[in-house]
């Protein structure tokens, strides 16, 4: 018994060395985009994406926001969620255009920026979110490449958003 229970420790130290060694050779950086269509003029499209202290009221995976003076560096923002809080300081808001957000949490596992393109397409918007984003711990960086969806975050943003402008996830 005691050595089964020798072998079980064992295999899980050589399995979180291999996850660890696998980590370490993954780029720490990724680069995604995700582009999204909607009816809506930029201007509005942009009120809302530019409205931090609103998440709260349209994005699911945000419970709560809290707006921070501006430092002399930018204005930034808290969220909060199920998964604890993320701050992020804004480094462009070019009206109706362009917004780019960056983490601004040292204490972070991952960091990174988000830069929001709007193009007027008709009488509607073409969203497009890039993210530039880095993962620091090797372990996440394994979990992140083969388990997590790097562009799973845009697209939860953008069938938000939709939602929240009123023409549904999907249209």
């Amino acid at each position: 018994m005691l050595r089964w229970l020798l072998y079980g420790l064992v295999g899980i130290v050589v399995l979180v060395l291999v996850i660890t060694v696998v980590g370490l050779l993954l780029p720490k950086g990724h680069h995604v985009s995700r582009t999204a269509t909607f009816k809506a003029p930029p201007s509005d499209v942009y009120g809302a994406i530019t409205n931090f202290a609103k998440y709260s009221v349209w994005r699911r995976d945000v419970k709560r926001v809290e707006m921070i003076a501006d430092d002399g560096h930018g204005m930034r923002f808290r969220e909060l969620g199920d998964h604890g809080g993320l701050t992020f300081r804004i480094e462009v808001r070019e009206p109706h255009t362009r917004v780019v957000t960056r983490i601004d949490d040292a204490k972070a596992a991952f960091g990174g920026s988000w830069t929001y393109d709007l193009k007027p397409n008709g009488t509607g918007t073409d969203l497009t979110i890039t993210e530039d984003g880095e993962v620091y711990n090797p372990i996440f960086r394994f979990m992140s490449k083969f388990f997590i969806s790097n562009t799973k975050t845009i697209e939860n943003y953008q069938e938000d958003l939709k939602r929240h402008m009123g023409e549904g996830a999907g249209q």
